[in-house]
């Protein structure tokens, strides 16, 4: 254990404390957590739209009647959110090169858009269209082009990096405001942008959104599958094993496609289809992660409750009100789990038998599919009613895994509480 241990610190943790610094993922996970308010208060709107109520109530005939008109803040927030996530990854990129964040966060929604051909809807459609003229295609606006806006917001402040670097500018004197200034030092990376994304998308015809759809729809495919959350869920137990944050790393590789995934459900609710997908973010918050990464709950519980040893069940009561609210960095550093060869194996275990109980219980339909990114800090029952629609089989589940966190840890900590009582006996005499 030693050898390996010291293997993983030597030729691992250096790497992947990089790659989760690495500035372009680090934009990628800055942009997109910061649409998540959007995400939330957005797809609270489909809760409203179609309440979890008896359907000959009032208040239920009243919401679905107005359905389309209680959704609009839906379709203009988290059905909408890559045009508001470009602007995000183009601003945190742009700072890590110490350029102009507004001016970058700009250039990346432009990039974007600049994919998209406008479709024109002649005035004799008027009356069965609702519009006429140049409508923007809303459908890749949402997470269906969450992988085109990353890949053009990284190009277009990859483009004006290089031209402020090499000085391919308009530099104003001194004596003209900043903020003048800075616009006219972006008027050839504009131009650059504009130019050469309207040239592949208008005139040589390049179709953005097809070609890497088919490119990552197999990725996104294998993400709703039981072996890729299980191996999600070992990567990123692994890399916290060892002291490195696995949800930073893990997770900014994989919530574009956790996003997708979530944007095909939403969807699918608001045109009153069924939902087509499983592993979407909130179900690992509320089914796998319960009381934080490694399904910690169980463990905060037992250290406060079972434990004899001062040590042990001093830190699960101070743990216990954090880890339920899904905090569990002072469980992972107090005990610590890191590094910790009796912790580690129910660290890494328990959260892999939650997800297979819990994904075969959605596909059987047992629970309902999750529609809504609930506020990570909920409680896990409440978070788990919330992001299924209101279904109360989900808090049940919850629970139900709540308790077998308790049942797989309990061994281990009654392993961990006899080694700490040892050395409290040891300290003593």
């Amino acid at each position: 254990m030693k050898k390996f241990t010291e293997f993983i610190e030597e030729h691992l943790a250096g790497p992947m404390a990089k790659l989760a610094n690495q500035r372009h993922l680090r934009a990628i996970r800055d942009g997109i957590i910061a649409t998540l308010p959007l995400i939330i208060i957005g797809s609270f709107f489909l809760i409203i739209a179609f309440p979890p109520l008896p359907a000959d109530w009032g208040v239920t005939q009243f919401l679905t009647s107005n359905a389309a008109t209680i959704l609009l803040p839906y379709r203009m927030t988290m059905y909408i959110m890559t045009l508001y996530a470009t602007f995000g990854i183009g601003a945190s990129l742009s700072k890590t090169y110490n350029l102009d964040v507004i001016s970058g966060g700009i250039l990346a929604t432009i990039a974007f858009l600049l994919t998209f051909v406008p479709v024109n809807i002649p005035a004799e459609a008027l009356d069965a269209a609702g519009t006429a003229g140049f409508v923007l295609p809303m459908a890749n606006l949402g997470g269906g082009g969450m992988f085109v806006g990353i890949i053009t917001s990284i190009l277009a402040v990859e483009i004006y990096r290089l031209t402020d670097k090499s000085k391919f500018k308009i530099t104003m004197p001194e004596q003209v405001p900043p903020a003048v200034a800075r616009s006219f030092e972006t008027l050839t990376p504009t131009l650059i942008v504009i130019l050469g994304i309207s040239t592949l998308t208008y005139f040589i015809g390049f179709d953005w959104h097809s070609t890497i759809s088919k490119i990552v729809s197999p990725l996104v495919s294998a993400a709703d599958s039981l072996p890729s959350v299980l191996l999600l869920i070992f990567m990123i137990t692994f890399f916290w094993s060892f002291g490195i944050h696995g949800v930073s790393i893990v997770g900014s590789l994989a919530r574009p496609l956790w996003l997708q995934l979530l944007d095909g459900n939403t969807a699918a609710m608001a045109a009153g289809k069924e939902l087509p997908n499983i592993a979407a973010e909130p179900f690992y918050q509320w089914f796998i992660w319960i009381g934080g990464s490694g399904c910690t709950i169980g463990l905060a519980l037992l250290l406060a409750f079972k434990t004899k040893s001062q040590f042990a069940s001093k830190l699960g009561k101070a743990t216990l009100a954090p880890a339920i609210f899904n905090i569990n960095e002072p469980l992972i550093f107090g005990t610590p789990i890191v590094l910790n060869p009796i912790l580690i194996i129910p660290f890494i275990l328990t959260p892999m038998v939650t997800a297979t109980i819990a994904w075969f219980a959605t596909q059987l339909g047992l629970v309902n599919r999750v529609i809504f990114t609930a506020p990570w800090t909920l409680p896990g029952p409440i978070g788990a009613y919330l992001a299924t629609g209101g279904d109360w089989r989900a808090a049940v589940l919850n629970v139900l895994l709540i308790i077998i966190s308790v049942v797989i840890y309990y061994p281990f900590v009654m392993i961990y509480d006899n080694n700490e009582l040892e050395k409290e006996h040891a300290i003593a005499k």
